[in-house]
């Protein structure tokens, strides 16, 4: 064994803390979904306000609904997603492709499968400060091959954001956050830099990986390693098949959460001012008046 495997160049290297098993629900319109953060177990991670790992299929999928106070990103794992919202803006975000949706004030929209068959991909719900809950919605779309990649010694990283291996990506995150979709092959290893008081965690998609430390278990797909502080964190693939994990990270708020499904404030008179301006269509919900998207 390797001096790099036993003690990785980290002062302070992270330890998993906590694994919570993404269990499958129901979710939208028929939508099968893993949630492992954003429930009894793991209610929140500090920016992060839930993670789901979704498969879809006609005719499910998850029709108009509204949001305030906070940005989802979605991540296509396989196939394909349609978007259309009260503005105008429509789209569809194919294999590896990036949405980075900034809610701010208020948009409705909905999500909906865009082929036959199971459609499957990850959305992570950031929240926004105070300051920034009640500003302008806005988009940030990236096609898979505009997401900044870098390989070396048998693995590979798509940088959604953040930075990792000195490549850095373009995408700006609000509240600021790292999001990094790794692939090992069998033996690799990685040794990856965090923010030292970023909350971070790991969520497995493909493989068995060892984390924290090379003589910890082995932990299967669709499992949430939340981590320690620290900054950085080791991980290896001592399987005889690949290893594919995201690991994401973000720079607390430290603000009171406040939420009422689909609205995320920091009081429960602004939730009540936000039922009722969703109700009214006004402040930020003023299209949702009329507005019913093509698949309703």
């Amino acid at each position: 064994m390797s001096a790099s495997d036993e003690s990785p160049c980290f002062s302070r290297p992270r330890m998993v803390a906590k694994k919570v098993h993404g269990k499958l629900s129901h979710d939208g319109d028929g939508a099968v979904v893993r949630r492992a953060i954003g429930r009894g177990d793991l209610r929140s991670l500090d920016p992060f306000l839930m993670l789901d790992e979704f498969s879809v299929s006609p005719p499910a999928g998850f029709p108009d609904h509204p949001h305030r106070g906070f940005e989802t990103v979605t991540y296509m794992l396989q196939g394909g997603i349609t978007h259309q919202d009260f503005s105008g803006h429509k789209g569809t975000i194919h294999t590896g492709d990036v949405q980075w949706m900034t809610a701010g004030r208020g948009i409705v929209h909905s999500e909906m499968p865009a082929g036959e068959g199971v459609q499957n991909g990850l959305q992570l719900w950031i929240n926004l400060s105070s300051r920034d809950k009640m500003i302008e919605p806005r988009y940030q779309e990236i096609p898979s091959e505009e997401i900044k990649r870098a390989e070396t010694d048998g693995v590979e990283v798509r940088i959604i954001a953040g930075e990792s291996m000195g490549v850095r990506s373009p995408v700006y995150t609000r509240t600021p956050t790292m999001f990094l979709d790794f692939t090992l092959k069998p033996r690799a290893q990685i040794h990856q830099s965090i923010p030292e008081t970023w909350n971070a965690f790991v969520y497995t998609i493909e493989g068995e990986g060892v984390f924290g430390t090379v003589n910890s278990s082995a932990v299967s797909a669709h499992n949430v390693l939340v981590l320690s502080l620290g900054d950085g964190l080791s991980a290896w693939n001592r399987s005889s098949k690949q290893l594919r994990f995201v690991l994401i990270a973000g720079q607390p708020l430290n603000e009171p959460v406040v939420q009422y499904g689909p609205f995320v404030m920091n009081s429960q008179a602004e939730i009540d001012q936000t039922i009722e301006d969703y109700q009214l269509c006004k402040n930020g919900f003023e299209n949702a008046k009329y507005w019913r998207s093509q698949s309703q």
